[in-house]
This record gives structure tokens, C-alpha cells and sequence, in this order.
């Protein structure tokens, strides 16, 4: 028998480094397979140093005239460890001209003493100086006589998809090429459909590459996901788009376990399913890539999550691999129950025989044990569907795994990739902050979390405030929440005779609350404990009460407030907070540069947090958004302005009184909420939520005057905040519009939230005027293209979903009858509201909950002229009759040959789909807008 070599691991349970004999190196799937029998994949990375004689080609000296199609400029965005990349493609180039131009002062790398340099003069300077980078150029630089470890000839079981479709799909299962130079980069992703990849640095300067284990890696989606929210509305699996990067000092400050390792000219790198990774070159190299694939990939490529917003997507039918691979489950597959949830630590199957006592090895077992099934239990937090999530238009996530995309047995649906495929770099070294890095993955309490928000496009006409809502009666936490038991509150009940205050609805509750006027204890008390008891309960969450309404409305129209809440012991409540961790957390240069972790907000395992309320004013707000530790709670606990006995105090950044308030670092006060929407306000200690520094907010913001409090307010005062559109100069202070309704919502990284004004924010469109459609009428809707085009209606269809509330708090509303387990709904119907019921989720996991509702919604299925077809709801259709929004009629075009008409022309049009988010010109002087993105957002 061979006796194998041992890895060499770059350091205890990181990144593992091997070096195979000539013997070894003979058998690529043998010796991957090997790989993971010693734990390699458990890092996501591995590095693979071959044989001393073995080269792939015998010379470089004849690609000097090798044409590299389409190079990239890179253009970064972005400051403190958060980034967004911009890639514009240039004109052609050969080798030789590009090497040319990497070794330009302009562009050649600086000096450096040793890694960790050259490591922090690359994101110093990431937004200077865009590099090129000459990726996805098909072909190999592989000798024809070469066979081991050919990136073109791996002979995996990818290559099924090729032997029994003919299908080749561009870096995916044949080589692509990469021309890297200083600074080039490849930004944070998993490879397409959760693949395998191979890269091997044909010559040339180092590539350096970070990646976050795989059993960590849902950690840095919802990480992603905070920062960017807009992002992560638009496409669920943006990440994928590789136009994110994230600094390893980010990562180490929110607790997200990482390694990086460096790649050397000679060296192999191989990354495993779902290993997020990134990257950057040294300078000037070439490096090969592929992906390939293992019988331990068949359970990942049959739950990933896709793009669901490119066209050129990759995308490969797992129905071949199921039936060729896994025949006992391919009726499971096709009944879409074969979902069971992943074990990231298992080896590959083929790996059996490097493993003593195992003839046998099964990444996913269907019968798995009851201990396995209550520790995949225990993790469930981090698997909820929860409003965040894309699911297509049956309520299911639009994956590949669905049975009702297995139309052909066998049938391959395929998309060739223009992206870059990862060609990935590599460091030196761990930086995971976690000491143990391997094991199961932290649980929520132990690390941040961060919410994810429901998706949706929010245009000008997309939002209603309710001009009523009824209080909810439940158990609270302290003696004055006791005394409210058994009360309703409706939203516009007067708190006094307001016929001296007479204007909108929305002013009548706050009376007694705007700072003209004498301090009145009595009503402000009232005003909290009424707000308290009122999704989403909190006193700081209701900055983004509008925009919870409105995506809890998106596929019902019950009036739901939001997530349901969740009983605690001693009759307390726990929500899931509607302020993202990142809306408290301003990271500074010197932040980002900083080891310190961030410390882990008050948050339950499943993402809820402890509503409590103060004994005193009886403000409501989340243990999480105000910065108390639950533990040291009690029935007498006080706001910090109570304990403070400051109750004469208000915010000096509004007008009006009642909400939480903590103290600022100037001997003022101020609410939470206006800390939170200023983007120049600062919280010192982020735990604690306090002191507030208001140092950083330039004098022209209190200059500015409500929209609607500047008829009331004799003087203007307080700090306003922009509507975030273009220029628009509308200002409100943060109280102001959050009770007048105006649409706030968490908002992309370096911003916290962006705000739409009345102006351009009209109200929903009239249900009732919303007549049915019928087959054959023409409408509008929305292209896959992202444009608006007519169509005709081909098919009238009724789809009926279920709402549940599970036991974690957590809520769905776009259930099939067939998830509930526990009863046979297509026979005896839904259950009775209010039964436990058994549900079975995407991950294969069965949670209880409580059955809500049935919600039967109208479904059109629309075709467009080029033959496509689309299903949507009645909210997505416009009738031509029908008076289109701002927002629709700039993205409105016409099909067939007249498709141009007036594209040139009509520059009001061009320029209104145009604009982008600027800073307002009132501040121009205080930000400084890099001039290359300026350029390409125009």
C-alpha cells in the first residue's frame, strides 16, 4: 500500500499547504479527495505545491502577442474597510502591452519590507488609481502533452455536464485566463453554483488571497447584508455580482473568522464549496482557473442560491447529478424533499479510503440521527425565512432545487458566465478572531447580527401610512405596562382637545409634545406607553415603521405590523429589532485600522431582543437598541434621562418631546432615533449607545428648516436631514418625518438611512381602482432587463399560501399548503388559526409554529414581445389606462424595431433614470466626492 505525505498546515487548523510526490500528483480527484480526508476543506482554501520538476509549459516567451479581449478598469468606491467595485471595459490589449503598463510608475507596486505591509498600503489606497485587470480570457497555457493536473482536463464529474449534454460553459468547465497587475482585485464571492475551483499562478508576481471558512460563511452574507441593504434588496445572492470588499479589519471587528494565505509563482490553489473568498495581485502575473466538482458538491449545487437579477448567470441542472450520483434520493429530489442541511465538516465520499473504518462516506445522510437533527436545531436562527429572503413568485426561493425546474430528465440548463470566474489570491497566516474556528458555527447571541429587510423595488408611489392601527394587548414587562392590560389604543386617538392644533392626521398625537410648548409629563407618558404598545414596540425602531408596513404588505394585505412577538419569562416580549447593527456603528479610519472587536449587541439566539419599558416615562425600547444588558433588568429599571432626573430636558435635534433619549457629549440630550438618522452623529460607546458626539454635524444642517414643523416652531432648531434622491432639497427632522410617515430605510454603506420626501413619494396606487385584468389585454410590466415594456396577459392563475408564526418569533407568509407536515392539507384543508402545526422548511428542518392565516393572491402570467414570459402579482401590472408612476415611466421602452425611438431625445427621461444618490448641495463644501465615480454614475 502507498503511504500518503501529510499536509503541512500553514498554521494550527488554518489554511493546509501539500506538497505531493510525483506519484501523488498522477491523480487529481484521488488526491483532492485526499485533501479533505485531512480536514482541508474545513479552512474553504488549501494551497498545493507540486512536484520540483513537474511544468506545465515548457516557455512563456511566445504569449507576448496573446490578445487580451476585454480588460477591466476597476474602479473602488468606499471608505473604511467597506467597498463597492466598478469594472469599465476597455479596448483590447496584448500581453505585452499590458505588461507594459503594469510596470508604469503609475501602476507598479510600492516597496514593501513584508506582507503586512503591502497588505495595509493595498486597502489604504484601494480607491486610488483604478488598475487593470485581464480576466475571463478563455483558453490554457498548458503544454498538450501535459496530463496532470491539466486546468483544461481535470476529468471530475463536472464534466458530465459536458459528456452528456455537450455544453462547455466558459471558466466553469473549461480554463480561463487571468492577467493580474498591482492592486487588481477580485472581490468577495463563492464560486458559481458553490463549485470547486483550481488556480494555478503560471508566473509572475504573488496573489493573495482571504477566505472565510464554509461553515462560517452565512455569517458574512448577513454581515454583506447590513452594510449594504439596498443590495441585498435588489438580489438576494448580490454577492455573487463581485462588487464587494470588505477589509480583513472589518471582518476581525465583527467577529467573522478568516485565513489568508499567499500564492506564489509555481503554486496551485484549490477553494471548496461555499468558501467566500477574495483577493488582490501583487503585480504583474498569469494565473489559470476552473472550476471542477466532487460527490460531496452535488449537495451544495442543489441549495445554492442564485443570481436571480443577470441574464448570463451560471446555472446547471442538478437532475443529472442527483440521478447519476444519488439514485436512492432522486425521488426525493424530484418531490423537492431532498433538502437535508449540510455538514460542512464531512469529507467527500471518494475520500473513504483514506479514512480508516470507513468503507463508506455520505456528505448528507436522509436518515440522519436524532442528535444530528437537534444540533442542526439549535442553528435554525440562521436558516428563517424571514422578509429579507428573494423567493420567486410561488413563495419558494428561486433556486435550481425547486421539482418545478426539472422539467427534461437529465436537461442541463445552462448560461454562459461574462463575469470574471474567481481567479482568487491568496496571504500569509490566520487572522480568524475566533479561537475556535472550526467547530460549529457561534450561535447569534455570541456574534453580530445583522437583520436582513424585505425586498422590493420602492419607488415614489410605493407607500401608504396607515392612518390607523390598533394597539396590541400583551404582557409587559414592568408595573406601568401591567396596568395597560386588557386596553386598546388606536393609533389616531387624541391625548387632549387638539382644536387648536388643527393640520394633518398625523399631528394630532403629538399636541402636548412639541417643545413650544410647556413640558407636560402626564401626556408624554401617555404618548410612550401608547406608542409601546403599537408595532414595532420599540421607541428606535419606529424610524423604520413606514418601511416595515409597507414590506409586510408586499405579498399580503392583512395590516401586520411587522414580525410577531415572541413571549419571554415574567410575561416579557422580545422582537427582532428593526435597526440594523450598522446603523449604530461608525467606523473611522482609525476604527477600521483598530484589532478590537466589536462587541456583541443584546441580542436572543434567534435575533430577537428584550423589550423594556421605563418606570418612569414608560418609553419603550429594545434592550439591543438602547444599549442595556437584559441581565441587569429589573421592574424599576429607568431610561438613562430618568435616572438622570433630567425631565425637563429634549433633543437638541428636534422639536419634539417623549421617545428615548441619551445624553450627548455637550450636556444635551437626544433621541436615539435622530442619532441614528444623522449621518454625522456618532455614538462614543457603541454597547451603551451613549454618549451621542455631535461634534461631526456641519453647522449647515442646523440651518435647514422642517417641511413640517417650520409653520409651528417660531425659530428654527434641531438638526434636519435630507431627502436622499439626487438634489432634492427637502429637510425634516428625523421625528418629524418618521410620524408624518415619510419612507426611511436602512440605506447603503458609507450612508445609514435613506430617506424619500413626500414630494416624490405619492401614496399607493387605489386598490379599487385597480380593475381585474383578462387574457389577452394589453398591460405594463416589468422586463427581466430591469425595463418596462407592453405585453399581454396569457394566463389567469389563483396561488393560495399559508402565514405561520414560528416558535423563534420569526414569521412567513408565502408558505405552500404542502410545508406543513404535521396535517394533510390537501385533503382537510388549513388548519384553524391559532394550531400548532409542524412546518418544513428550506433547509430541510421541520420548526413548530402557529398557523396565522390563508392568503389566496391573483397571479398573471404576462408574455413580452421577444417571447419571454413573467408571472406577477396585480401590484406589478400596469393597465394602459392606468397612470404610470415617475419611477415606471423612465425605465418605459418600446419592443421590436422602434425599441430606440427617442432614446436620444427625450434627455428628461435619460436624465431622471439617470440620477443617482449625490450629496445635497447644501453640503458639498463638507463631502468630497472622488471625481472618477462621479464619471461613471453619469
Amino acid at each position: 500500500a502507498y503511504t500518503w505525505r501529510k499536509a503541512r498546515p500553514l498554521h494550527s487548523r488554518g489554511i493546509m499547504t501539500f506538497s505531493p510526490s510525483k506519484e501523488e500528483f498522477k491523480y487529481f480527484s484521488r488526491y483532492i479527495a485526499y485533501m479533505e480526508s485531512q480536514g482541508a476543506h474545513k479552512a474553504g482554501m488549501a494551497r498545493v505545491i507540486p512536484p520540483k520538476d513537474w511544468k506545465p509549459r515548457r516557455s512563456y516567451d511566445d504569449i507576448d502577442d496573446l490578445v487580451i479581449p476585454a480588460p477591466i478598469q476597476q474602479v473602488v468606491t468606499g471608505q473604511s474597510g467597506l467597498f463597492t467595485q466598478y469594472n469599465i471595459q476597455k479596448k483590447p490589449m496584448t500581453v505585452r502591452e499590458f505588461r507594459k503598463t503594469s510596470n508604469l510608475d503609475k501602476f507598479c507596486n510600492p516597496r514593501y519590507v513584508d506582507f503586512e505591509e503591502l497588505e495595509r498600503k493595498f486597502w489604504k489606497n484601494l480607491t486610488f488609481n483604478p488598475p487593470l485587470y485581464g480576466a475571463d480570457v478563455s483558453g490554457t497555457l498548458y503544454d498538450l502533452d501535459v496530463s496532470e493536473w491539466n486546468i483544461g482536463h481535470l476529468n471530475t464529474i463536472l464534466d458530465t455536464v459536458e459528456h452528456e449534454s455537450g455544453i462547455k460553459i466558459k471558466g466553469v468547465n473549461t480554463p480561463y485566463l487571468y492577467f493580474g497587475m498591482w492592486k487588481s482585485t477580485f472581490a468577495w464571492h463563492t464560486e458559481d453554483m458553490d463549485l470547486y475551483s483550481i488556480n494555478y499562478l503560471h508566473f509572475g508576481e504573488p496573489k493573495s488571497w482571504y477566505v472565510v471558512p464554509p461553515e462560517h460563511g452565512k455569517r458574512l452574507e448577513r454581515l454583506a447584508k447590513g452594510f449594504f441593504p439596498g443590495s441585498a434588496q435588489s438580489c438576494e445572492a448580490f454577492l455573487r455580482h463581485k462588487m464587494t470588499l470588505i477589509s480583513p479589519s472589518i471582518l476581525k471587528k465583527y467577529g467573522i473568522p478568516f485565513e489568508k494565505v499567499t500564492q506564489e509563482a509555481g503554486q496551485f490553489i484549490v477553494t471548496f464549496p461555499f468558501a467566500y473568498h477574495a483577493g488582490f495581485n501583487h503585480g504583474f502575473n498569469c494565473a489559470e482557473s476552473t472550476n471542477f466538482a466532487t460527490q460531496r458538491w452535488i449537495d451544495y449545487g442543489k441549495q445554492a442560491t442564485l443570481c436571480s437579477c443577470s441574464q448570463d448567470m451560471v446555472k446547471i441542472s442538478m437532475d443529472v447529478f442527483v440521478r447519476k450520483y444519488q439514485p436512492e434520493r432522486y425521488a426525493q429530489w424530484l418531490a423537492g424533499k431532498d433538502n437535508a442541511p449540510i455538514d460542512h465538516s464531512k469529507p467527500t465520499p471518494e475520500a473513504a479510503e483514506f479514512i480508516p473504518g470507513h468503507e463508506t462516506l455520505q456528505l448528507l445522510d436522509p436518515n440522519a440521527s436524532d442528535l444530528q437533527e437537534s444540533k442542526a436545531h439549535a442553528k435554525k436562527s440562521a436558516r428563517r425565512r424571514s422578509p429579507g429572503k428573494n423567493y420567486s413568485n410561488n413563495g419558494t426561493l428561486d433556486t435550481d432545487e425547486s421539482p418545478e425546474n426539472h422539467h427534461e430528465a437529465g436537461a442541463l440548463t445552462l448560461a454562459l458566465k461574462s463575469e470574471t470566474l474567481d481567479e482568487e489570491p491568496q496571504l500569509a497566516g490566520s487572522s480568524s478572531p475566533a479561537p475556535r474556528l472550526f467547530q460549529m458555527a457561534l450561535s447569534p447571541a455570541d456574534v453580530l447580527h445583522v437583520h436582513s429587510y424585505a425586498k422590493g423595488d420602492y419607488g415614489d408611489d410605493e407607500v401608504q401610512v396607515r392612518e390607523k392601527e390598533e394597539g396590541m394587548n400583551y404582557s409587559t414587562d414592568t408595573e406601568t405596562d401591567a396596568q395597560d392590560k386588557g386596553v386598546k389604543v388606536a393609533e389616531d386617538m387624541p391625548l387632549e382637545d387638539e382644536s387648536h392644533d388643527v393640520g394633518e392626521s398625523w399631528t394630532k398625537p403629538l399636541a402636548q409634545l412639541w417643545q413650544n410648548r410647556p413640558p407636560n409629563m402626564k401626556k408624554e407618558r401617555e404618548y410612550n406607553r401608547r406608542m409601546g404598545l403599537q408595532p414595532p414596540y420599540c421607541s428606535v425602531c419606529t424610524l423604520f415603521r413606514t418601511y416595515q408596513n409597507m414590506s409586510s404588505k408586499r405579498w399580503t394585505e392583512c395590516a401586520s405590523g411587522g414580525e410577531s412577538p415572541v413571549m419571554a419569562s415574567g410575561g416579557r416580549m422580545r422582537t427582532k429589532p428593526l435597526i440594523p447593527e450598522a446603523c449604530f456603528t461608525t467606523i473611522t479610519e482609525e476604527d477600521a485600522e483598530s484589532e478590537e472587536q466589536t462587541p456583541t449587541p443584546h441580542l436572543h439566539d434567534d435575533g430577537t431582543s428584550l423589550l423594556i419599558s421605563c418606570s418612569q416615562c414608560s418609553v419603550r425600547v429594545h434592550t439591543s437598541c438602547y444599549g442595556v444588558d437584559p441581565a441587569n433588568v429589573s421592574k424599576d429599571w429607568k431610561c438613562a434621562r430618568c435616572r438622570a432626573n433630567a425631565m425637563t430636558e429634549n433633543c437638541c435635534l428636534c422639536s419634539l418631546r417623549g421617545g428615548a433619549l441619551q445624553k450627548a457629549n455637550n450636556n444635551k440630550w437626544v433621541h436615539v432615533l435622530c442619532a441614528v438618522a444623522v449621518l454625522e452623529a456618532r455614538f462614543v460607546n457603541i454597547t451603551e449607545r451613549s454618549p451621542v458626539d455631535l461634534s461631526g454635524i456641519p453647522l449647515q444642517r442646523f440651518k435647514l428648516k422642517c417641511y413640517y414643523c417650520k409653520k409651528r416652531m417660531k425659530k428654527a432648531s434641531g438638526c434636519c436631514v435630507q431627502c436622499s434622491h439626487g438634489r432634492c432639497p427637502t429637510a425634516y427632522h428625523p421625528t418629524c418625518a418618521q410620524a408624518a410617515g415619510v419612507l426611511m430605510q436602512p440605506d447603503e454603506w458609507p450612508f445609514v438611512v435613506y430617506v424619500t420626501c413626500c414630494r416624490l413619494f405619492k401614496t399607493n396606487r387605489n386598490k379599487a381602482a385597480m380593475l381585474e385584468l383578462m387574457v389577452g389585454q394589453k398591460v405594463i410590466c416589468k422586463h427581466k432587463n430591469g425595463r418596462y415594456y407592453q405585453c399581454d396577459v396569457v394566463q389567469l392563475s389563483k396561488e393560495t399560501f399559508y402565514e405561520v408564526n414560528f416558535d423563534d418569533g420569526s414569521f412567513s407568509d408565502n408558505l405552500f399548503p404542502e410545508d406543513i407536515v404535521s396535517r394533510d392539507c390537501a385533503q382537510l384543508g388549513p388548519p384553524p388559526p391559532g394550531e400548532v402545526v409542524q412546518v418544513r422548511w428550506t433547509d430541510g428542518l421541520v420548526y413548530g409554529a402557529k398557523f396565522v392565516a390563508t392568503h389566496v393572491t391573483q397571479m398573471y402570467l404576462v408574455e413580452f414581445e421577444d417571447g419571454s414570459q413573467l408571472t406577477a402579482k396585480r401590484d406589478d401590472v400596469y393597465s394602459l389606462d392606468e397612470e404610470l408612476p415617475k419611477r415606471v415611466k423612465s425605465r418605459l421602452s418600446k419592443a421590436s424595431d422602434m425599441r430606440f425611438d427617442g432614446i436620444f431625445e427625450d434627455k428628461d427621461i435619460i436624465r431622471e433614470s439617470k440620477r443617482q444618490r449625490v450629496i445635497n448641495s447644501r453640503y458639498r463644501g463638507d463631502y468630497i466626492e472622488p471625481v472618477i465615480y462621479r464619471a461613471i454614475m453619469e
